[in-house]
């Protein structure tokens, strides 16, 4: 979730909607976008950890339309305390992601730290007719999910020793993979954002903001990676899930069947979660299709946007 933006030149845009990535108009036709993500270790291999970082930071740039040209490191490591054959696995795990994205990285910056960190400064170009925003969506715009979720809520489990093998493997695939690079299709999309720290609930919050529209979206029709729910159930919720739902709840309205655990599952803040895209009923099955068939997750039709009532989000059960 890049927030390097700037609102002092019209031909700059980004912290006023918190959009996914700074945005410089360099002429009539062309802008740069720009973002910059990184974070502490959330598995164990350090490769492993150097693609889930290089994803989430591409991740900025595919929500807004974006292709990418290339990436910066940023690295964080103990040098005294870790060998440096960590930092070097770390660093081919970025690297790697970054050539399955048909990117180089020209370099980067390290300092010393206690905590090992690392992401990506990732530049791209972009039409200016292109741009993808996150609070741009029409009235009874479908929405569409692109990756399930709950990698919150399965990382605690890992952290907490409870998670099988499979399920570790499952959630770390996910969060390594590329979202959907949508520079290359004609088809209009009105909206778009991708789902992070704070979650389905706060993403959807965002797209609502400043807009006479509100996000209806039936629970039945969300995917969850499976033992999400089992762990929700079991109140294996990291904090930072819990603080989503405390701090964007007044905004949402609820089934009354719906269960603490279940607005959990979808206040859980993610990791290299799926794109969030708002698009025209009509153009809905052509998109679905592009997706489907450039990733190995099914995309899915969650809600619409309907006309202001009331919440920004209304959480259906039926």
């Amino acid at each position: 979730m890049s927030k390097l933006n700037f609102l002092n030149n019209k031909d700059q845009a980004g912290f006023e909607s918190f959009d996914d990535c700074g945005i410089y108009r360099i002429n009539d036709k062309q802008s740069i976008i720009q973002t910059l993500d990184f974070f502490t270790p959330i598995v164990d291999d350090p490769y492993k950890f150097g693609q889930i970082a290089a994803s989430n930071s591409l991740s900025d740039i595919y929500a807004m339309g974006g292709k990418p040209l290339f990436a910066l490191n940023i690295v964080a490591f103990p040098t005294e305390e870790i060998s440096l054959d960590v930092l070097s696995l770390i660093l081919k795990g970025g690297q790697d992601k970054c050539k399955e994205a048909n990117i180089n990285i020209l370099g980067g910056h390290s300092i010393k730290d206690q905590t090992p960190k690392y992401g990506l400064a990732v530049t791209a170009l972009i039409d200016n007719d292109k741009i993808l925003k996150n609070n741009t969506p029409d009235n009874s715009d479908c929405i569409i999910l692109t990756k399930p979720l709950g990698s919150g809520i399965i990382t605690t489990a890992i952290k907490r020793g409870i998670a099988k093998s499979e399920t570790s493997n499952e959630v770390i695939e996910l969060m390594s993979s590329l979202n959907v690079d949508l520079s290359s299709t004609k088809i209009k999309i009105n909206a778009c954002t991708d789902v992070t720290g704070y979650g389905l609930l706060g993403h959807l919050n965002e797209m609502c903001h400043n807009t006479n529209l509100s996000a209806s979206i039936n629970l039945q029709q969300i995917p969850f990676i499976e033992s999400a729910m089992n762990f929700a159930k079991k109140d294996v919720v990291p904090g930072g899930t819990k603080n989503n739902l405390k701090f964007y709840e007044n905004n949402i309205s609820f089934h009354k069947s719906i269960k603490k655990y279940e607005k959990l599952m979808l206040a859980d803040a993610q990791t290299s979660g799926g794109l969030l895209i708002s698009i025209c009923d009509k153009e809905a099955p052509e998109l679905l299709e592009f997706l489907n068939s450039n990733s190995n997750y099914t995309s899915k039709v969650i809600g619409k946007f309907v006309r202001k009532k009331g919440t920004n989000i209304i959480v259906n059960n039926e």
